[in-house]
């Protein structure tokens, strides 16, 4: 299955724009966001190869380049050619992949609190999260993962929707091999040396309070890109989309509209 979910376009030859959500793998995640694209764009949800509906065995040596390959071959086969692509952490890493091997493939890239290589800060979390999860198994996973997502005052009114949270994410958990071999792309991915190459114009959206990457990791992504736009939200936490998603969505849309589609949205 290529595990791609497509939603109608508003009109004939709309811009075609991809979501690509993080470690946990699933499109699901972009829902906040579904309402105000898809009047303007056609919206695909991607569930990453090994999650949701796109099940599979990860081989030992998975990489961000296979990540990359497996979503080009996934749109190639669903008939879409150049796409823009939404990604958040992993999924941005996964977009920047793309667009750096596939430039033909990618008009322009959104990357909401990703990274040029993995922070020192980033890679202690992840630490700490893999021990959790050698020792206590999903449950312990999944019970500590709102805690690197979402702002502490937003978690504290929102007890009713994280334990409904937490059973979906041990119901559909993707696995201990899978999350590993994903993890370990993850933390291998540097674009410092290939940075400059990027064809395409990039906006980079960044939250102040992300507890798991720092601001700052935009801010040095944004420096980096030779054709990008940084915003930087004030508040939100890793998951800024979800819990800030008015403030969120309106930077989206602006900065999809001056800078990714300026040309096809001002015919």
């Amino acid at each position: 299955m290529s595990g791609l979910h497509t939603h109608p376009a508003p009109y004939a030859g709309a811009p075609v724009v991809v979501m690509v959500s993080g470690l946990g793998g699933t499109g699901g995640y972009w829902l906040p966001q579904l309402a105000v694209l898809k009047t303007r764009y056609q919206v695909l949800f991607w569930d990453q190869r090994g999650t949701g509906s796109n099940p599979a065995t990860l081989a030992d040596d998975y990489s961000m380049a296979m990540m990359a390959r497996e979503l080009r071959n996934a749109l190639a086969q669903a008939g879409f050619g150049r796409v823009a692509i939404i990604g958040h952490a992993l999924g941005a890493l996964i977009g920047l992949q793309m667009a750096l091997d596939f430039p033909e493939a990618v008009s322009g890239l959104v990357l909401v609190n990703g990274w040029l290589s993995l922070s020192p800060h980033t890679r202690r979390c992840f630490a700490v999260r893999e021990r959790l999860l050698a020792a206590g198994g999903a449950e312990a996973w999944v019970e500590a993962q709102p805690l690197f997502l979402y702002p502490a005052d937003w978690m504290a009114e929102q007890m009713p929707r994280l334990e409904a949270e937490e059973a979906l994410g041990l119901s559909h958990f993707q696995g201990e091999h899978n999350l590993r071999r994903r993890l370990a792309a993850l933390k291998g991915a540097d674009f410092s040396a290939r940075a400059q190459a990027l064809a395409c114009p990039a906006l980079v959206i960044a939250a102040r309070d992300d507890l798991l990457v720092p601001s700052a990791c935009s801010t040095t992504l944004h420096r980096a890109l030779p054709d990008s736009t940084l915003a930087v939200m004030a508040s939100g936490g890793h998951a800024c989309n979800v819990t800030e998603p008015d403030i969120f969505n309106a930077l989206l849309l602006d900065g999809m509209t001056a800078h990714l589609f300026a040309e096809k949205e001002s015919v």
